[in-house]
């Protein structure tokens, strides 16, 4: 997924004329990602559980069973090229919510939490405070970014982010909706501001 984005992002070069600007966009999205993935692994170790990524799949396309696909699509890995030829004109700006996690309890979480014969589930509190720890990451490292000149650093941590709040599908912002409203309203508000300064400043 990283070299996806990575090819997006750089539609228009030339990549053999170009190639310092790919290597640049590479190492930033590599950090964007793995930076997200790292905080989420991080807070699920902090919560006695355990987080899996994947391709963000679609695999519905009714209310009815019938409706679904026998194999699910992996859209995730396919949005970031359609949306940069729908985009052109808007320099990095790509589809960027292309992974997402499911999450499983570790064994030992209910003893270790609440005495031997007690058993804790993950909530969706939880499951939003996992989520919410990628994008908090994301924003720092967009701070980080602008204020030590590395402005495609930090406009790409500010879109990984916005792409992966919208509150739909297995999203980070649907998690977070879903485990604590208010909290989500705070994140999405942040997230916005960041997007506006990307857009007008950086």
């Amino acid at each position: 997924m990283i070299i996806i984005i990575t090819l997006s992002l750089n539609l228009s070069l030339s990549i053999f004329e170009e190639w310092k600007t790919l290597l640049y966009t590479l190492l930033a999205v590599f950090i964007v990602v793995i930076g997200n993935v790292f905080a989420k692994k991080l807070m699920a170790y902090r919560l006695d559980s355990e987080i899996e990524m994947k391709v963000w799949e679609v695999g519905k396309f009714g209310f009815t069973q019938d409706k679904n696909a026998k194999k699910p699509f992996p859209l995730g890995a396919i949005l970031p090229l359609i949306s940069k030829i729908i985009l052109f004109p808007f320099k990095s700006f790509v589809w960027m919510a292309c992974l997402v996690f499911d999450i499983k309890p570790r064994i030992y979480r209910g003893a270790k939490r609440h005495g031997l014969y007690t058993f804790s589930e993950i909530t969706e509190s939880h499951i939003g405070l996992i989520a919410a720890a990628g994008i908090i990451i994301n924003l720092i490292l967009a701070v980080v970014g602008y204020f030590a000149g590395f402005n495609l650093f930090a406009r790409l941590n500010i879109y990984y982010a916005f792409f992966n709040m919208l509150p739909v599908s297995e999203f980070d912002g649907n998690k977070i909706f879903f485990g604590n409203l208010i909290f989500w309203s705070f994140l999405a508000s942040l997230v916005l501001i960041g997007m506006l300064l990307a857009i007008f400043i950086i």
